[in-house]
């Protein structure tokens, strides 16, 4: 099983205990580059229409459920989109 497997999978069982850097490292796999980082948001480009991004901030070393939340639900669109 590959690292950011297992991550995802920690994602999902437990939203609130995930280390930001593991979360940026997922983002980074999926969505590429950051476009934005360095602030206290660091921001990746998706390639659908709408709002497209995914915007993530460092809370003392974790990560915010609320935007791990986010981030699960675009990898899942982006895996839809990829299986059209």
């Amino acid at each position: 099983m590959t690292a950011s497997k297992k991550i995802l999978d920690q994602m999902r069982r437990e939203p609130t205990n995930v280390r930001f850097i593991d979360l940026v490292k997922v983002c980074e796999e999926f969505f590429g580059q950051p476009r934005q980082s360095g602030t206290s948001h660091t921001i990746f480009k998706t390639p659908w229409p709408g709002d497209p991004r995914i915007n993530i901030q460092n809370d003392q070393g974790k990560a915010k459920a609320y935007q791990v939340r986010q981030v699960l639900l675009a990898i899942d669109k982006l895996k839809e989109h990829r299986n059209e």
